[in-house]
């Protein structure tokens, strides 16, 4: 294995290259981040942000170039990283004909989650679910979906959380939820996030990325951003088109 889980980098990206046929979704894409640090990945669509995520989430393989996260190899050692990371995307990654507590349990299981029934019964109630745990999750709204799909990627503690869109289609108390949880576990996470929302994302990043055709367009510490320049630079990525 080729981790080394010492490393006060969190994320850690090398020349990453992913094509589909002659079409490269990522374009030699390089950066770091430290760990505890809140990247928001800003760009149009086709622009490579969720091929990113699936790569750094092992859902995708690299064509060429490396990444770790935790210091773990996304190709290497892609099993051993799954355990340590938590993904909340578009599609909420539950089983519609088990229940909210048994689409909990059954992930909890699986990974090895000590005291998985208190955990259960914590997160759900974090979520303000708890009132419909033995509900099939066929009868939820795209808001309690997205609510429980949160509650499924924070069920083992991991230590770097993916968020693709994490507000799409939530409903306002339901945001309020997340920006509560986000709040509450920031301190002991490192979070990437793809977002279109420019006043949201850098509301919560520490670190700022712009993707456009597959390359890195700008890269920079929150603190030092112009936001209107930031804001100029977005808004021309956007007549880039698809990547």
């Amino acid at each position: 294995m080729t981790q080394s889980v010492t490393s006060d980098v969190a994320v850690e990206v090398r020349e990453l290259t992913r094509t589909f046929g002659a079409r490269k979704a990522l374009d030699k894409v390089s950066f770091d981040l430290p760990a505890g640090a809140f990247l928001s990945v800003f760009g149009p669509n086709g622009a490579g942000k969720t091929t990113l995520v699936k790569v750094l989430t092992t859902l995708t393989a690299p064509s060429k170039g490396t990444a770790k996260v935790s210091g773990f190899d996304v190709v290497a050692d892609a099993v051993e990283l799954r355990s340590r990371i938590g993904l909340i995307s578009h599609n909420p990654l539950l089983y519609p004909d088990l229940s909210a507590e048994e689409n909990l349990e059954f992930f909890a299981d699986m990974y090895g989650v000590p005291d998985a029934e208190a955990r259960v019964r914590e997160l759900l109630v974090a979520v303000e679910l708890d009132h419909r745990r033995l509900d099939l999750v066929r009868t939820f709204s795209r808001g309690m979906l997205q609510r429980l799909s949160i509650a499924r990627a924070l069920l083992h503690r991991p230590k770097v959380l993916f968020l693709d869109e994490p507000y799409s289609g939530l409903d306002p108390h339901a945001v309020e939820i997340l920006d509560n949880l986000i709040a509450q576990i920031r301190a002991d996470h490192t979070f990437v996030m793809i977002s279109h929302d420019l006043s949201k994302g850098l509301a919560l990043c520490s670190h700022a990325l712009i993707l456009a055709k597959g390359k890195v367009v700008l890269s920079a510490l929150r603190e030092e951003l112009d936001e209107e320049q930031f804001a100029a630079t977005y808004r021309e990525t956007v007549g880039l088109g698809v990547a």
